[in-house]
């Protein structure tokens, strides 16, 4: 299976959220990509929208292989099992982490209004990346959603390994997954087209939305 664009994965995403009937609901897009798919699902549920923002925690010497992940709060996510593998030591973990939370600050603020505070408590959170590959960065997100009292907290998206699956069903109420295939080497391979998103359509969609400036 493979998805022609974000958009088309959006709407086939948000017909099957339909389904299930979170309300009131608020989704949570994960920067760059899974904003389009955010913005798609928001719109045919009538939900509130938003973004939040995780960092993936860089390997040394391998910054595309992760070891974990974190939130601007410092809540994280670490894969013990890559540390320990590749015996990274504490105090790299801790200097990536203090790396990563400084650009999740600027991304905040090239992307929200300064001080805007999330309406998370009691509702149906949806978290929505435009797929997932270890699940490093939406662990953590789903811990730090945790921490703002939802009702119900769902992760969506449109491609997911299935031993990803099986980690993240344990961070969450529910998973919704439209694909997950047996052979996984990138969630780009099941998108047709899958280019970069880029900052403007970011911040022209948070405008759009009265979520920044």
């Amino acid at each position: 299976m493979k998805f022609r664009d974000r958009i088309e994965a959006g709407n086939l995403l948000a017909e099957r959220l339909a389904e299930h009937g979170y309300t009131p609901a608020i989704v949570l897009g994960i920067p760059r990509g899974g904003v389009l798919l955010a913005d798609i699902v928001a719109k045919k549920l009538a939900a509130d929208f938003d973004i939040v923002i995780p960092r993936k925690l860089g390997a040394p010497e391998n910054e595309e292989l992760a070891i974990g992940a974190v939130m601007e709060d410092g809540t994280s996510y670490i894969n013990r099992y890559i540390v320990n593998a590749l015996r990274i030591p504490q105090n790299y973990i801790e200097s990536e982490r203090i790396r990563q939370v400084a650009e999740i600050m600027r991304r905040s603020a090239a992307y929200r209004k300064p001080g805007l505070s999330y309406n998370i408590a009691g509702k149906n959170v949806i978290i929505i990346d435009d797929g997932i590959a270890t699940g490093a960065t939406v662990i953590a997100t789903a811990r730090w959603a945790r921490k703002h009292h939802p009702s119900t907290l769902t992760i969506a998206v449109p491609v997911a390994p299935s031993q990803s699956v099986e980690v993240l069903e344990q961070e969450s109420d529910s998973i919704i997954v439209l694909h997950m295939p047996h052979d996984f080497g990138s969630v780009g391979q099941f998108y047709e087209e899958f280019g970069p998103v880029s900052d403007d359509r970011v911040t022209q969609i948070m405008r759009s939305r009265g979520l920044l400036l």
